[in-house]
């Protein structure tokens, strides 16, 4: 995430083990920080990092694809590994996941194998700010893998854990407003009213 405060440009990287970021006594992160500066050509003290730690590990989706990876990578079946990762994040809130895992599993020849469950949605603006989407490749013996991950958030009136705003397909039915308990029968005239005549002293003072 990047924001631009006054002629400063601050970068702020979110990551499940924030310590890993910023090193043994902030060494890793001033390097990052040169490294940024050199590559982008920034001018001298002009751009901060800042490492924050992901809030909830089990919705965000590129701490779980690097999660598949690293159990593929030990040598663990695809499916178990797949699985695991499936229902952590059911668990953690999530309203739907999906995993694709796609090139040579077991056999020479390469496919995708998909696991899911809950409820997701493909298309639309409601994908874009409900989904999160994360993209891996491994390199194992029989060649590469991919991995994607997508997880469906569900709505949090705090905007920490997912959008602010409902699925537009969700309808919420108001309370009825009270009103006064009709006693007795009554009529009211909906006709308009007769324009008001001029007074009389007007007509006097004009003549």
């Amino acid at each position: 995430m990047e924001s631009l405060i006054g002629k400063s440009t601050r970068i702020i990287i979110r990551a499940t083990h924030t310590q890993n970021v910023l090193g043994e006594k902030g060494r890793r992160i001033r390097e990052l920080t040169t490294l940024v500066q050199k590559r982008f050509k920034f001018p001298e003290n002009a751009v901060e990092l800042y490492a924050e730690r992901v809030q909830n590990r089990g919705l965000c989706a590129i701490a779980q694809c690097e999660s598949v990876k690293f159990k593929l990578l030990n040598g663990l079946a695809v499916r178990r590994a797949c699985y695991g990762v499936v229902r952590f994040v059911m668990e953690s809130g999530a309203k739907g996941c999906e995993v694709v895992v796609s090139g040579k599993v077991r056999a020479a020849r390469a496919k995708a194998m998909k696991f899911a469950d809950g409820f997701m949605i493909h298309s639309g603006n409601p994908a874009r700010e409900f989904i999160t989407t994360a993209v891996r490749h491994v390199d194992l013996r029989q060649g590469v893998l991919g991995i994607k991950v997508k997880i469906m958030l569900d709505n949090d009136p705090t905007g920490r854990n997912g959008p602010k705003q409902c699925l537009p397909d969700i309808v919420t039915i108001l309370e009825p407003k009270d009103e006064a308990a009709i006693t007795e029968p009554s009529a009211q005239d909906f006709r308009p009213a007769p324009a008001a005549a001029a007074p009389a002293a007007e007509e006097s003072t004009e003549a």
